[in-house]
């Protein structure tokens, strides 16, 4: 069934973006006339190429498309929306690197519901850079405890609404390093859950772990804010074929700032991104590592797993196939790789694989706890000038059942 959603979606966005001009990532679509003859005036003003279907702005130097929201997942039902991306420059200058925003809401038959802003903004020069999250959920997901030996006989439903506030702001302080704060809210409201787990053999893991409090059953908020430096050498943020990526931020999270739980996050992030042999076979790899202090609630530990939090993660999938935090704990590692190659027309296939682990302190990491994820994916060049991708993976892991991936962008 999801293949199905998934695939008559894929083939509508790609009915759309054969609408798109083709051309390298950094072209300028304008054509001029031709020199007359010396001693003579122009006959004309140069000629524009017209805009082609979602071009806006000046120029056609951005691109304004819709997406359709289809899904099936068997906690929600069938999940249904609309969503937009607004993608490229806001200057002619094209050494500045391409900005994008999407927006989306979807519902699904069972209740849930999402609407999300989500942007990465380069202004003229990248003198800024500008990331940022605005996310209402009304969610349902599985919860199966703290630490890497949650299983899979644990899984227990909770629900409850989420608001995510997060806003990075960056100036650069010398060319590619970006320095800057961050803020990040989330309130959690509206919690509730069934008193067994979803096989009803137990009582709710949500309700026996005893790492989780009475007081986080209850409306949590926490507000942080902390520096972030970031130093950025790729091309094209959504889909590099080469550069690096070191960003490293702690986030403060207090009662001075709002927040009902006071702990200190640390974040490290570094990806590098190669071609092998030529841009036709990139190589693609990351390691994360997050890193807590202090008093963490549930809903706020590292996890591994396709995650939910756009910008805590810097925008980043971490080990597609693991089902959203399968694991979670306050101490998190995680490195995953990619090879992207190039098919034919607009379609490249990937493979990716990766691994990771947590745990409740650094120091007890240990091997046999590691976690796996891999997987095969195809990708079509939805917009090529700025490389925005349509991404549709095969994804299995530790402890979830395999699934099938459909989203914009590539997972890192």
């Amino acid at each position: 069934m999801r293949f199905i959603l998934a695939a008559l979606v894929f083939s509508g966005l790609i009915f759309t973006a054969a609408a798109q001009p083709a051309g390298p990532s950094d072209s300028v679509y304008v054509v001029t006339a031709p020199a007359p003859p010396a001693g003579l005036a122009p006959l004309a003003a140069p000629v524009r190429a017209p805009k082609s279907f979602g071009q806006i702005g000046k120029d056609g130097r951005l691109t304004l498309l819709p997406i359709p929201v289809l899904f099936y997942q068997a906690e929600t039902g069938l999940g249904y929306g609309l969503g937009g991306l607004l993608s490229g420059r806001f200057s002619a200058d094209t050494l500045t690197r391409p900005s994008n925003a999407r927006i989306q809401y979807w519902t699904t038959q069972k209740g849930q519901s999402l609407l999300q802003l989500v942007h990465t903004v380069y202004t003229p020069g990248e003198k800024f850079y500008l990331n940022g999250e605005l996310s209402a959920y009304d969610i349902l997901l599985n919860y199966y405890g703290t630490g890497p030996q949650a299983t899979s006989a644990n899984e227990s439903q909770t629900e409850y609404k989420l608001l995510i506030i997060n806003q990075r702001l960056q100036k650069q302080i010398v060319p590619k390093v970006f320095f800057g704060a961050q803020y990040r809210l989330t309130n959690v409201t509206d919690i509730s859950f069934p008193t067994l787990t979803t096989d009803e053999r137990a009582p709710n893991v949500f309700l026996r772990d005893p790492r989780i409090t009475a007081r986080e059953r209850q409306n949590t908020r926490v507000s942080g804010l902390g520096p972030v430096i970031t130093y950025d050498t790729r091309d094209v943020p959504l889909a590099a074929f080469r550069g690096d990526l070191l960003d490293f931020g702690v986030t403060f999270n207090g009662s001075g700032l709002g927040s009902d739980y006071r702990f200190v996050r640390y974040q490290f992030d570094a990806r590098h991104f190669q071609p092998l042999g030529s841009t036709r076979t990139i190589l693609a790899t990351q390691f994360l590592g997050q890193f807590h202090t202090g008093d963490v609630p549930f809903r706020e530990l590292a996890g591994i797993g396709a995650n939910l939090g756009g910008t805590l993660y810097n925008n980043a999938n971490l080990l597609r196939g693991i089902y959203e935090q399968r694991f979670r704990d306050r101490q998190m590692v995680m490195f995953q790789a990619e090879i992207r190659q190039k098919l034919f027309w607009r379609f490249d296939g990937a493979v990716f694989g990766g691994v990771g682990n947590v745990n409740n302190y650094i120091d007890k990491f240990e091997l046999r706890d590691t976690k796996y994820a891999g997987g095969a994916g195809i990708r079509f060049h939805f917009l090529q000038r700025d490389r925005v991708n349509l991404r549709f993976d095969y994804a299995w892991g530790t402890g979830s059942a395999p699934g099938l991936l459909f989203a914009i962008g590539e997972a890192f």
